[in-house]
């Protein structure tokens, strides 16, 4: 039914609360009076009855006039901007932006017929502003000038097409993607870490060609067990989970006297014999070997020149890395969730945190350092991948959002909506709705704040890469809020201010001269596709979702330009579990399907025939009978024959891995993000290993588009003559 009285639908719509979507199936579906009053009350309005609703609906249209500026404006280069002011009727005022890099540019004033109205007992007037298309892009100031002082807000200018790098030239790239963790060496904590990923980036340009590697998000996660496995479930999207750092790799270990390298080895043999043997990645063990494998090279000291790089870190990054410290250091001493702390300590502007801080610098400083540490052999990785030849480098992964009890929400506080998860409505794929245990962003907050937490993390991401991929990127856009006690099916969506949100993603990428994907999969509005191409963000492909009008497989001459084109993504198995069914049979047992089994699998043979049947009719698919491999092959021969600019193979695929990594709208049903690279066998590969997988090089000749195969090089060193 339709929500019961027109100031509850008002308020919703003011809110960019949708009071409808459109399900799996196509149905509209009508969001309920309980959803929208509990996610309004989320945003601290009071829409418990139509008084109240009337009530904060009229406080809503007033809030714009009892300000003199908007918080912030984004604007689009190239195209004019117009910004009202409001003051008290009959007085002067003038408006000149302060530019980033020094200088001022006045801003004429353009006609405004609003009348003026009563705020709080003032007459207060409108005058428009129009701001030109030709200001440079940066972060600026809006300066108003009235006779009652000056006043300030944000302005942001953005490219207003962002496109591909100038790195990558004219031509197509292709990388892998990796879930890191699962990727370790002979020399890792059996966890696959920064080095790795240096190590990977090195193999994958010098060996295979590549272009760029895609990992997983590699955000921070809470610094005491148990540890979240889901990368997409982090504590801070601003900092580096310091699991990924590789001890051995940090300068001052090589000044170590022999008796700390000792222990640091033993450390290392101990945790490598205790997981012998293991099928699954264990973070908590290897944790806690690692922190106190760094400890002892913290406690070491720096020298002079070091001392002084680490001291410009600490104040490049200010109060965003002190909080997250400290926040870190509170963790271990009272436990994973800052809600359980004692109130007192529940805000980081709290005295009794400052105390706290006082007395456990140490601690801070430990868990600061951490930081430098990864920031530096982030660093390092991207540096291996550009000097080997990558023309993208390391792409790093943005996660939708943090835990409720997170660094982030402990430092934000309020920007966070309170009594709300993130999540999904029923799919295909996840058919009674999933509910992500995130707690979003305040749409209104973030405009407060002008942006400066999602400018803080997007710059930080790409500070170190050659690109970002942004999960689930209609996050930009909309996000399905789920209130405590409600069922996923039974949240809304959303609406967030996209225009600011990725105006910001495209100048930070600008800036860092950097590829942003967008992954623009499941329920999409169309025009968010089209937007994004219009200010050159990629979106996302996957094999198994392109179709044409009629269901068949989208003909590759079809596929969009502007997308990462893959078979695959880490939300399904690898192609090979895939065509298996493997999918299928582990929503089965995990009671996530709506239809029967037999439906289900059914379905998924006419999909997995018809594939093959187009991939028969373009001659890529030649074996009779085909085998496994030989139709993973195929497939990626058709991502080859699509226009897509920037083509990913899924590490997976290339070694003939069958599991899953996560199975999205579980928890502990399934071991998401805990299983290691394996063989077709399910036996783990390590790192070397890989490195001469005959799999991989034949995937590899396939996606660099040669006659041949890749040949396995040997394992010497050879002089050219």
């Amino acid at each position: 039914m339709a929500l019961s009285n027109p100031f509850l639908a008002e308020l919703a719509d003011a809110f960019g609360i949708a009071g409808e979507f459109w399900d799996w199936k196509g149905r509209l579906t009508e969001v309920t009076d309980e959803t929208v009053i509990a996610i309004l009350a989320a945003m601290d309005v009071d829409a418990s009855d139509p008084e109240h609703a009337r009530a904060a609906l009229d406080a809503h249209r007033q809030r714009p006039w009892t300000r003199l500026l908007p918080p912030c404006v984004v604007m689009e280069q190239g195209t004019p901007r117009t910004v009202q002011v409001h003051l008290p009727d009959g007085e002067w005022v003038r408006l000149a932006v302060r530019l980033e890099e020094g200088g001022f540019w006045d801003v004429p004033q353009v006609g405004d017929d609003e009348p003026p109205r009563w705020v709080d007992g003032v007459l207060t007037g409108q005058a428009s502003f129009e701001l030109p298309g030709n200001l440079p892009l940066g972060y600026h100031r809006l300066q108003a000038t009235t006779q009652a002082g000056q006043f300030e807000s944000t302005l942001v200018v953005s490219p207003s097409f962002l496109g591909f790098p100038a790195s990558m030239g004219e031509k197509r790239a292709w990388g892998y993607s990796a879930q890191l963790y699962s990727v370790s060496s002979h020399d890792s904590w059996n966890f696959g870490d920064l080095t790795d990923l240096a190590d990977l980036a090195t193999w994958s340009a010098t060996q295979q060609f590549a272009g760029f590697v895609l990992v997983n998000p590699l955000h921070a996660a809470q610094p005491v067990p148990p540890l979240e496995a889901s990368p997409y479930l982090p504590t801070s999207r601003r900092y580096v989970n310091p699991l990924y750092v590789r001890p051995e790799a940090i300068p001052e270990y090589a000044e170590l006297d022999d008796r700390s390298r000792s222990r640091i080895a033993q450390l290392k043999a101990r945790l490598k014999k205790e997981l012998a043997g293991e099928d699954l990645i264990q973070r908590n063990e290897v944790w806690a070997a690692k922190t106190e494998a760094l400890r002892v090279i913290y406690d070491h000291g720096l020298r002079p020149a070091r001392r002084m790089a680490f001291n410009d870190f600490l104040r490049r990054e200010g109060r965003s890395l002190t909080q997250f410290a400290t926040w870190s250091a509170l963790v271990t001493r009272f436990g994973g969730d800052w809600r359980e702390w004692p109130v007192e300590l529940r805000r980081p502007s709290s005295p009794t945190v400052a105390l706290f801080a006082e007395q456990h610098v140490d601690a801070i400083l430990f868990f600061a350092w951490l930081q430098w540490v990864a920031d530096n052999q982030l660093r390092a990785a991207q540096s291996a991948a550009k000097d080997a030849g990558m023309r993208i480098g390391i792409m790093n992964d943005l996660a939708v959002g943090v835990s409720p009890w997170s660094a982030e929400a402990w430092t934000y506080g309020n920007l966070f909506a309170d009594k709300i998860s993130v999540g999904a409505p029923p799919d295909h794929f996840n058919q009674t709705g999933q509910d992500w245990g995130q707690a979003p962003w305040r749409p209104d907050r973030l405009d407060e704040l002008s942006y400066a937490p999602f400018r803080s993390m997007v710059g930080g991401i790409l500070r170190h890469s050659g690109g970002i991929r942004v999960d689930h990127i209609m996050g930009l856009f909309r996000l399905w809020w789920v209130p405590e006690g409600l069922a996923p099916s039974q949240g809304a969506y959303v609406r967030y201010p996209h225009e600011a949100m990725v105006g910001i993603l495209a100048l930070e990428a600008h800036r860092a001269g950097a590829l942003v994907v967008g992954e623009d999969l499941g329920v999409v509005e169309p025009w968010v596709r089209d937007y994004l191409r219009e200010r050159g963000i990629l979106g996302t492909s996957i094999a198994w979702f392109e179709r044409d009008a009629e269901g068949r497989p989208l003909a590759p001459e079809q596929w969009r330009e502007y997308c990462l084109a893959s078979v695959t993504t880490h939300d399904l198995p690898p192609t090979a579990g895939y065509l298996a069914g493997e999918h299928i049979k582990l929503q089965h047992e995990l009671g996530l399907l709506t239809e029967s089994l037999e439906t289900e699998l059914a379905s998924a043979e006419r999909e997995r025939t018809a594939f093959i049947d187009a991939l028969r009719h373009r001659g890529l698919l030649t074996a009779e009978p085909a085998t496994s491999e030989d139709i993973v092959e195929a497939l990626h021969r058709y991502l080859v024959a699509t226009p897509s600019r920037v083509l990913c193979a899924a590490l997976p695929d290339a070694v003939g891995d069958r599991r899953t990594q996560n199975q999205p709208g579980t928890s502990t049903e399934y071991p998401n993000w805990r299983i290691p690279l394996s063989g077709p066998d399910g036996t783990p590969l390590s790192l070397e290993q890989l490195y001469n997988d005959e799999r991989a090089f034949r995937l590899a000749g396939i996606m660099n588009d040669f006659s041949g195969p890749i040949l396995v090089p040997r394992s010497e060193t050879e002089l050219v003559v």
